[in-house]
């Protein structure tokens, strides 16, 4: 394995922090609270049990995979044609999660402070900072995410403490208002993003360590806490109802901090909480999609290929009116991930499995 430029596993838990917990803590929370409303912290707590066996289906593609680049093991497994297909479908649907996170970010920015600036100079502009950060390394990803995380960490439990003053956590009952049935339906949207953790097997062959299943757990468990908190937030803060009509409720929450008398309105602190979250996920999406497809390294073929590629993906998102993209994101894309992400995690597992039987036969 090919150290130069690798990181440790550290790192990993706090690219997860960032590039998965941005999804869970802003992108889900719509769709959580319209379908589970006030139990929507229910259904990530039986996500998060129900998500935990299959940390240990990681673990067993990590040790069979040998922490080689996993596109080559693939290769070696499955054949050439094979594992080509697998790597573009992979790349294409990385592509399409990159594409939704960049529109929803661009959008809230043009609703919330930019409203007269024209969408296609932010998505110009962001487009290039991310591909900027994609013909870099994996170590440098990395590093630019420590220094960013900090600050996100700190503005997150900042505004939790802040707003404890309006919450109300009766707000929370009656437990199960409207049944089992939407609690458990819910599920599938914290799931969306915990099945995520999966990724990080493509970046593995440049991780210095192996990973353990308690690094999985620790993942796994940082995200449910990520979940959770904005999702309990947003209910006690502004009841259920109201909650689940906001198309940012992470972000109206800001709108309700204050210290004292005479300082409020730090919601224009979120503003670096999504934009640099944002940033590393679409970032740290393309260089695996750039990885996928043998591109990593190559600054010409990253420019020329993801760079048009993310843009003409993201543009016709801005097309779509507010309700239906929210239906399509909602109903579609992460119900989509969810079963796109855990499907390549059993086809992974199967690889393993047969490759083992065989080995040993031979």
């Amino acid at each position: 394995m090919n150290k130069a430029g690798s990181i440790s596993v550290l790192h990993v838990i706090f690219l997860s922090m960032t590039v998965i917990g941005l999804k869970n803590h802003v992108t889900i929370i719509p769709s959580l609270l319209t379908g589970a409303g006030r139990d929507g912290w229910i259904s990530i707590l039986i996500a998060t049990v129900t998500i935990f066996p299959w940390v240990f289906l990681l673990i067993y593609i990590h040790k069979k995979s040998n922490q080689e680049h996993l596109t080559d093991w693939l290769k070696l497994k499955i054949g050439k044609v094979a594992s080509t297909i697998v790597r573009y479908v992979i790349a294409i649907f990385l592509l399409i999660l990159a594409a939704f996170t960049m529109a929803e970010t661009l959008q809230w920015v043009s609703s919330t402070f930019l409203p007269t600036t024209p969408i296609v100079l932010l998505l110009i502009v962001y487009t290039i900072l991310c591909i900027l950060l994609v013909s870099t390394n994996l170590q440098t990803i990395a590093m630019v995410n420590v220094l960013i995380l900090f600050m996100i960490t700190f503005l997150g439990f900042f505004i939790a403490f802040t707003n404890l003053q309006v919450k109300d956590y009766r707000l929370l009952r009656p437990f199960f208002e409207h049944g089992l049935q939407p609690v458990l339906t819910s599920a599938v949207f914290p799931a969306s993003g915990f099945v995520e953790i999966l990724l990080f097997l493509f970046i593995q062959h440049k991780v210095k360590s192996r990973f353990k299943w308690y690094h999985f757990a620790i993942m796994l468990f940082i995200l449910m806490g990520l979940t959770i908190g904005p999702t309990m937030g947003a209910i006690t803060e502004f009841g259920p109802i109201e909650a689940a009509k906001q198309r940012y409720p992470a972000y109206e929450e800001w709108g309700l901090g204050s210290i004292g008398e005479f300082i409020e309105h730090f919601d224009f602190l979120s503003i670096y909480q999504w934009l640099s979250g944002a940033f590393l996920r679409v970032g740290l999406l393309l260089f695996i999609a750039a990885d996928l497809l043998n591109i990593n390294g190559d600054r010409k073929s990253i420019w020329r290929i993801l760079g048009p590629a993310l843009f003409f993906m993201t543009l016709p998102l801005f097309l779509l009116n507010d309700h239906l993209f929210l239906k399509i994101k909602g109903d579609y894309l992460l119900v989509g991930t969810f079963l796109f992400m855990f499907l390549l995690s059993l086809l992974l597992g199967i690889v393993a499995f047969v490759s083992g039987k065989t080995s040993k036969k031979v």
